[in-house]
């Protein structure tokens, strides 16, 4: 049986080159834009299947009366065997066929969103008491949310594969950050759609249609996507636009050549200082990004006082505006800084302690779309970055997805911390039932400054390689 997933996902050979330069030029075209807009509407139908569970929150605390605490088992769940999905993954899609791979990891995403909807109906025939039903429908829930955690976890180290192999390091920066955008148009969208939808039709049809809706795009990307340029008879991007790699050495060249796939991950992943220090400082990036996106609802509902329609109007400035600061991003390492991307997440870190500060002293509701839209721009960038652009930039193309993926990892004990810290705090820090978010913010600005720290450290490393260089 895993024999044949195997020979169903192996990535495909290279073919034989073409060698009519004009047909060379009219692929490379058609395929760079169709690669990318796969990419992109397949990742942005992942987050309409991921983000649902935040306007759903408050519909299922409603029903079925579970704590802060309790509610944080579900985001857990998923950013567990995300984490964990996403290093795995990231090692299986390097050797996979992003068209078989990609589409399937969606269509599975789909299929479990579904029966996350459906699940209390199943528990409900089985006749048990209130208290246990509800235990049990939790665990359910959790398990499900999991699921759908691991499948969704194989879908950036294929776009991760294909944005390396289709774009040259010149326009990476820029390409990157505008692909990054599906996590925010993402996000958006599953704020307005699923809000509209859990408000008007309950908390289960915010899964029901994401689910629906991920299938059909599945089965669609399967007959867009593709491989690698090779696998069609295309040269290297670099070669396509003649713009060499970074120098290395004769030497170097027929080392790597000459190394197996478990020797380049172990010298450009495991035993690598700054696919290490990335990692750890993603962490932290993740705190903050899935404490505003999974706990900022429940948070201007219940530390703010602002209903459920203005709180979700608020929360969708945070995606809406983040799509700007990651593009900004992108551009200026590209142009203004040469590639160059430690200054602009410093730059970037700063915003985003700021804009958390502003955040926990501002009274006047109307700002907060402006400060949350702020603190969206401010966290994206290095999202982006951080775990995905730098990692790859700092690895080996042969092993990009399993370096985006490493740190996708650890970006995932971050959202794993994130969704149980902030829970906890906002528990243990109340008094007679009423809910504390003091701690939570803390906690995220605490995050914010630490992240900080560690890519000061990356840019001190960066200036004086660059140094040695001159």
């Amino acid at each position: 049986m895993l024999k044949k997933l195997g020979a169903f996902f192996k990535e495909p050979p290279i073919a034989e080159p073409i060698q009519d330069q004009e047909k060379v030029d009219s692929m490379y075209k058609h395929w760079r834009l169709r690669m990318f807009v796969g990419c992109f509407i397949g990742y942005t139908i992942f987050y309409l299947c991921k983000k649902n569970i935040a306007v759903a929150l408050p519909g299922i605390m409603d029903e079925f009366h579970y704590s802060a605490t309790e509610l944080g088992l579900l985001g857990s769940s998923l950013y567990l065997t995300y984490g964990i999905g996403k290093f795995v993954n990231g090692v299986l899609a390097d050797g996979s066929d992003v068209r078989k791979f990609f589409p399937t990891a969606l269509l599975m995403t789909a299929i479990a969103n579904i029966l996350f909807a459906l699940a209390p109906n199943f528990v409900s025939v089985l006749g048990l008491s209130t208290k246990m039903a509800a235990m049990v429908l939790l665990w359910t829930l959790a398990f499900l949310w999991g699921v759908s955690g691991w499948f969704q976890s194989a879908g950036f180290p294929a776009v991760a594969k294909s944005l390396t192999y289709w774009y040259s390091n010149s326009e990476r920066g820029t390409k990157w950050a505008a692909w990054s955008c599906s996590h925010q148009t993402g996000t958006f969208l599953s704020f307005i759609i699923a809000g509209f939808i859990a408000a008007h039709f309950g908390w289960r049809a915010a899964f029901l249609v994401p689910g629906t809706l991920a299938a059909i795009t599945a089965i669609s990307l399967f007959f867009v996507l593709r491989d690698r340029p090779q696998s069609m008879g295309l040269p290297d991007v670099e070669v396509y636009r003649n713009e060499p790699v970074k120098e290395k050495s004769a030497d170097e060249k027929k080392e790597e050549d000459e190394m197996s796939y478990v020797q380049i991950f172990k010298k450009y992943v495991l035993c690598n200082k700054t696919i290490w220090l990335l990692a750890i400082a993603y962490i932290f990036v993740y705190i903050i990004r899935f404490g505003a996106e999974d706990w900022m609802i429940m948070y201007l509902k219940n530390a703010k006082g602002i209903g459920l329609q203005d709180a979700t109007g608020m929360i969708a400035s945070l995606p809406l505006v983040g799509i700007v600061g990651t593009m900004c991003a992108g551009i200026i390492s590209d142009k203004l800084f040469k590639g160059k991307r430690a200054p602009v997440n410093l730059i970037y870190l700063v915003g985003v302690v700021l804009t958390i500060i502003a955040l926990k002293f501002n009274t006047n509701p109307s700002l907060n779309y402006v400060i949350i839209g702020l603190l969206g721009a401010f966290t994206y960038g290095p999202q982006m970055m951080i775990g995905g652009l730098c990692a790859v930039e700092s690895s080996s193309k042969k092993v990009a997805s399993a370096a985006s993926g490493f740190t996708g990892t650890f970006g995932y004990i971050g959202a794993f911390l994130s969704a149980t810290g902030t829970g906890f705090l906002v528990d243990k820090l109340g008094k007679n039932g009423v809910q504390n978010w003091n701690g939570a913010i803390y906690f995220w600005l605490a995050s914010g400054i630490i992240c900080f720290i560690i890519c000061a450290i990356l840019a001190i490393d960066e200036y004086k390689k660059d140094s040695k260089k001159a």
